[in-house]
């Protein structure tokens, strides 16, 4: 038999000198299964881009913010303006998700039409700084739900760790005792955080931010010549009010829609190492409902999906669910989907759990996830 027919086996056979081929240890066998998935959710075409689709997106925007506009300049002095503040609030949350698409190469093969479009987007319509959001969210995909290291999780209003809720005094401490009931509240000033980290991140000049100068004219605009229009035409009283309700409703409707996907999930141990099939699943909850949750949370209700194929469209993560749904199921990988009504009802629950100091209740269900994988 010549050597071009011989297979790696025989060569080892043939080489007594050779060192006891090791057993591959379990976290390599994790790598070898994900590619086999990448390569079927690759070959099915999932990764490919769509354009076009992504363009009539923008259109449909294009024209709900001319509507908007054509009814904000119809009504005039009218305190109906404040729905066109919430209809307004809507139109931005979905071009938040357009912009968060884009930051994660969704719509362009070019790195930099993709930065531009997020970065437009994000300031311009939302008043999200695209530079902040990068940072922030660059490091929530890497390790979801990582405590000291998941910016999504960090002590602030709301408390996630029930170590961090423990050392709580005073007033804090009674808050967090019962903030699961003030979650849909503190959602109204979501919006107005957003906008001052926005405002804090460009202005810094400690802090690296691509194309500073884009950042602070558009969120200039944003942020201050468009409520100043608004005051100027309506007068203070409505003026106000349409700000104040447009920038609650923005809050709400942002972070109702984000909230879901890891809140209320486990939490990792800072020192803890998990594979990354394992890290992105586990910390992820997918929501379900039908085309209107589809349509209303931009794709992020497939979650776990896109967790594991963050560059994926998100008109695609519907599609690629099935087969990671089976690949969870085979290696018995806790695969969560809940309601969009449970979710919230999850989230709140958690969150007066861990204000009374419980350790976390889903620290179990991850431990033996991790001890089956070994």
């Amino acid at each position: 038999m010549s050597s071009a027919t011989l297979d790696s086996t025989e060569l080892l056979e043939e080489a007594p000198a050779a060192k006891p081929v090791r057993k591959r240890p379990a976290r390599d066998r994790h790598v070898t299964d994900l590619i086999q998935l990448c390569e079927q959710v690759r070959d099915a075409g999932l990764m490919e881009r769509d354009i076009k689709w992504y363009v009539g997106r923008m259109v449909r925007q294009g024209l709900g913010y001319l509507a908007v506009l054509a009814l904000f300049l119809t009504l005039g002095q009218s305190w109906w303006q404040l729905v066109t503040a919430v209809l307004f609030a809507f139109l931005c949350t979905q071009t938040a998700f357009l912009s968060h698409d884009a930051a994660h190469r969704q719509v362009f093969a070019s790195a930099k039409k993709n930065a531009w479009l997020a970065r437009t987007a994000g300031n311009l319509f939302v008043g999200l700084s695209y530079g902040w959001w990068m940072n922030k969210h660059g490091k929530h995909h890497l390790n979801p739900n990582k405590i000291g290291v998941d910016g999504d999780i960090d002590p602030g209003a709301l408390v996630f760790d029930p170590e961090n809720a423990a050392k709580r005094t005073g007033f804090a401490k009674w808050f967090a005792r019962r903030q699961g009931a003030f979650f849909f509240p503190l959602l109204t000033l979501a919006a107005l955080d957003l906008h001052i980290s926005a405002v804090g991140r460009v202005l810094d000049r400690k802090q690296i931010v691509p194309e500073r100068k884009a950042e602070i004219a558009m969120l200039a605009v944003r942020l201050v010549i468009l409520p100043a229009f608004t005051v100027l035409y309506l007068g203070w009283a409505i003026g106000l009010a349409f700000i104040a309700v447009q920038v609650m409703a923005l809050g709400v409707y942002m972070g109702g829609s984000f909230a879901p996907n890891h809140k209320g999930m486990p939490l990792v141990p800072k020192d803890v190492k998990i594979d990354f099939m394992r890290r992105q699943t586990l910390m992820s909850r997918n929501i379900s409902g039908g085309w209107w949750v589809d349509a209303g949370m931009g794709g992020l209700n497939y979650q776990i999906e896109h967790h594991l194929f963050p560059t994926m469209s998100s008109k695609n993560l519907k599609a690629v669910q099935p087969m990671v749904r089976k690949y969870c199921a085979e290696r018995n990988i806790t695969y969560t989907e809940t309601t969009l009504g449970q979710s919230y009802m999850i989230v709140m629950r958690y969150l007066n759990r861990v204000g009374l100091g419980q350790r976390d209740p889903f620290e179990c269900p991850i431990t033996a996830q991790l001890r089956s994988a070994r």
